[in-house]
């Protein structure tokens, strides 16, 4: 359902926590008014042209003032193509609430998920490939889906459909006229011409598909990274699970100083594993250099093995490396046949291949579920109208060559037509509005 999109809706644009900025967003009709009710007399009573301002803020219950900068967008130069107005302060999640709070007893409606965006599509900011790039830039988890969600948002998909809109707008409308003109001794286009501009039509079209299945495909395979403290059996892990002598092993604690990668099977999933230097307290450049690629090399892991010898305590950095949400962290006990692992750990031996064929069995199990990019359900959408539009202009194709009525023609062409605008949003219902924008945040 379209909510009435001349309300004036506000909600907090940045995550919840503690951090240096928070972004309280307000848009619609009133959003100045509802502004210059919170900052009291910081700000002027009459709807500025444009405006960039520090003001106070007097919150109930705080014995100062909270300072924040205001930034106003006049419509309809803005996202979403009304008066938005951004208030910056320090995100303090009490303070933000208390803001948020304070705005909405101001006249202004919580926005729901993608509101923000919606009133953009609406606007004709955005269009509906563009919109649908939005959340999967928030959802982007590593640069590669952050890559290419920004390309969607800078229409990528949308400029060669809208260039291709307008090619079969233009034979279409010459179609037309002939049909018009049916009695006259008139050609506005022969039947060569035609042919020829069904075919760019058809080589264009085939071509945007291309791009929306590359971008529907992760073109890195899924990386595991085996992490932990300087002797902790990593290498021979990895050795193990590579099924070959890949990297050097040695009692000699810290023998590890680069990162080491060999892609691997498991099951029907091709996997990166990656072997890194233990993490320590660093007394040379090079061990530090060394901790700090294991680092990086863990922050671009699809999944973490942190590995711990059987019977030994937890470190701190341990302990909180197994807390954290992304990317996941799996604890594996190393040594096994040496001491009895935690519970909470899986427990495996490169010496006598205990627990290696259940780690792999795991392994597989996460990189077959690997999540679906945050394109996805816009690719899913975008292939299904480039099929059918292909579908129309090989039968159109078909009906130039074979000199049927050109009435037939122009009904595939506005076939094809439509499923271009329904693609970009031209053309839509609030069934398909609800359904690409209550994935949003809210916020966005």
């Amino acid at each position: 359902m379209i909510l009435h999109a001349q309300d004036t809706i506000a909600a907090l644009a940045t995550p919840t926590g503690f951090g240096a900025r928070a972004v309280v967003r307000i848009s619609g009709a009133e959003a100045w008014q509802v502004t210059a009710a919170v900052c009291g007399t910081s700000a002027p009573r009459q709807r500025p042209p444009r405006l960039f301002m520090t003001a106070t803020i007097a919150l109930p219950g705080l014995r100062s003032c909270l300072a924040a900068d205001v930034y106003f967008w006049p419509a309809p130069h803005s996202y979403t193509g009304q008066d938005v107005v951004e208030i910056h302060l320090l995100s303090s999640p009490p303070l933000v609430e208390q803001l948020v709070a304070a705005v909405l007893d101001a006249g202004a409606r919580a926005a729901r998920p993608g509101e923000f965006t919606q009133r953009a599509f609406l606007a004709g900011k955005l269009d509906l490939t563009r919109a649908e790039a939005v959340p999967a830039i928030v959802d982007a988890a590593d640069r590669d889906e952050l890559k290419q969600a920004l390309g969607q948002l800078a229409g990528g998909v949308a400029r060669p459909m809208q260039v291709l809109r307008d090619d079969l707008l233009n034979l279409l409308a010459d179609v037309e006229a002939g049909l018009v003109f049916a009695d006259e001794d008139i050609t506005f286009v022969d039947v060569d011409e035609q042919l020829k501009r069904i075919g760019h039509a058809l080589a264009r079209l085939t071509l945007l598909g291309r791009q929306v299945d590359e971008r529907g495909l992760s073109n890195r395979p899924f990386r595991i990274v085996l992490a932990g403290r300087p002797n902790a059996g990593k290498s021979s892990l990895f050795n193990a699970l590579v099924g070959r002598d890949a990297a050097l092993v040695s009692p000699q604690p810290g023998t590890t100083r680069d990162y080491v990668v060999e892609p691997i099977e498991l099951g029907s999933v091709r996997v990166e594993l990656v072997d890194t230097a233990g993490r320590q307290q660093c007394s040379t450049a090079i061990e530090t250099q060394a901790v700090d690629l294991a680092i990086d090399q863990a922050g671009r892991a699809d999944l973490v093995l942190l590995c711990v010898p059987a019977g030994n305590v937890l470190l701190a950095s341990e302990v909180e490396l197994l807390q954290q949400q992304r990317p996941p962290v799996l604890g594996v006990a190393t040594k096994s046949d040496l001491a009895a692992a935690e519970a909470a750990f899986l427990a495996t031996s490169a010496v006598t291949g205990f627990g290696l064929g259940l780690l792999r069995s795991v392994l597989a199990e996460r990189a077959e579920g690997r999540s679906e990019p945050p394109l996805a359900p816009s690719l899913s959408r975008c292939r299904h109208h480039v099929e059918a539009c292909l579908a129309g202009l090989r039968r159109a194709h078909a009906i130039v060559l074979e000199r049927l009525p050109p009435e037939l023609l122009a009904l595939e062409l506005r076939g094809a037509l439509d499923q271009l605008g329904e693609m970009a949003g031209a053309v839509y219902t609030d069934d398909l509005l609800d359904r690409v924008f209550s994935r949003f945040c809210i916020g966005k």
